[in-house]
This record gives structure tokens, sequence and C-alpha cells, in this order.
């Protein structure tokens, strides 16, 4: 069943039981790297190290040791991303992010919490981080900044969905034709499989930079 009627209006569920489907692999994938630390880490904890590691020193550095309250959340966001995007690599199932509902919901989540960041931080003051570094410039500047931080989810949420998106059609495309040609064409998908694995890495790193960003320009002193 692919959508359900909900008051009235037909909700597409097919990606929702997709997500689901992700977020329970990631619960079971954590409880299982969970069951297998050690003070000898093997080869499953060291992955898992170099990967959390990597991510958290590279927030750090970004944002300073303050930045560690972050790494749980910057870190999640990855995660899962990461995750919702390898699901369209998967044989019968489509990445969630391939739908415009989960890349927005994300892009709104993460504009939510970096402005609650910054009103908590800054107080009222963080209407500097609007108004520009001349206050002659500031009835031009003030619209310009609420232009571009609205647009900033919208951004996000596009990118990654007509990345994701384009991928899924391509694959889709190839497999017809390999369907109805002959099967030595699916084996020429092989490649692509590497090129989408990195092209949906990439993607979820970049949400994760840009995430990064603009947390720690909310949290920043206005210049």
């Amino acid at each position: 069943m692919d959508t359900m009627n909900i008051g009235g209006t037909e909700v597409q569920t097919t990606y929702v039981f997709f997500t689901w489907c992700g977020m329970i692999f990631l619960l079971l994938l954590g409880l299982f790297v969970k069951s297998r630390i050690s003070l000898i880490p093997g080869k499953t904890q060291s992955l898992f190290e170099a990967i959390i590691g990597g991510l958290e020193n590279f927030i750090v550095d970004s944002l300073g040791e303050k930045g560690r309250r972050y790494v749980p959340l910057l870190i999640g966001i990855f995660l899962y991303i990461f995750s919702m995007n390898m699901l369209g690599l998967v044989p019968g199932f489509d990445a969630p992010t391939a739908n415009l509902n989960t890349t927005v919901s994300v892009a709104l989540f993460v504009f939510i919490y970096y402005n609650y960041l910054g009103i908590k931080t800054w107080g009222f003051h963080y209407i500097g981080h609007f108004t520009g570094p001349s206050k002659a410039l500031m009835p031009l500047m003030f619209p310009i900044e609420i232009i571009s931080h609205l647009a900033r989810p919208l951004s996000m949420s596009l990118r990654l969905f007509g990345n994701i998106f384009g991928e899924e059609m391509t694959l889709l495309i190839f497999f017809s034709f390999g369907a109805s040609i002959y099967i030595g064409a699916l084996l020429g998908t092989v490649p692509l499989y590497f090129l989408f694995l990195l092209g949906k890495t990439l993607q979820a790193f970049i949400l994760f930079v840009l995430s990064l960003i603009y947390i720690k320009g909310a949290i920043e002193h206005a210049h």
C-alpha cells in the first residue's frame, strides 16, 4: 500500500516505511557495535572509532572545545542522512532522501535549531547577525539577511533531494534497460554502485558540514 487516507488527504507511506527501516537498522547497528566494545578494539570497534573520532575532531577543530556539546547531534545527522541515502542501493528499497518530505524535515530542524541556539546564546543581540557590520547599511542588509537565512532550508532540502532522486532514477533507467535487453547490461550498473556510493556519502557529509557552519555562525559573535 503506497498511500493512506488521513483526514481525507492521501498520504504517501512508502518512504515512511523505508525511513523506519533505516532507523531500525541504525538502532540494531548501534546495539551491535555497543556489544563489541572492549579495551582491546576489534575490527568493528576500530572502524567506528575512526569514523566517529574523525567527525568529532572535525567538529572540534571548527567550533573549538565548546563544539563537543554538538557532536552527538551533528554526527547523528550525518549517520541518519548517510543511512537513508544508502537504502537506495538495496534492491527493493528506495532512498527516503529521494522524497522531499524527508529532506525538508531535516533542513527545517537544522534551521530551527541553529536559530534557537543563536537566541539562547545572544538573546535580543542575536539580531546583530542580520543587520550587517554598518548601521548605515542596516535597512539594506536586514531584509537581505532574512531572505538568505530563509533560503537555507530550501537550498539544503533541494540539493539533497535533487542529487539522491537523480541517482535513483539513473539506476532505475539502467535496470529497466538491462531487463529489456540482456543480463550483461545489468552488470554495467555495478560501476554505478561505486560511483553512487561515493556520491551518497558526499551528500551526507555536505549536509553535515552545512549544519555545522550554520550552528557556528549562530553561536559566534556577529561581525
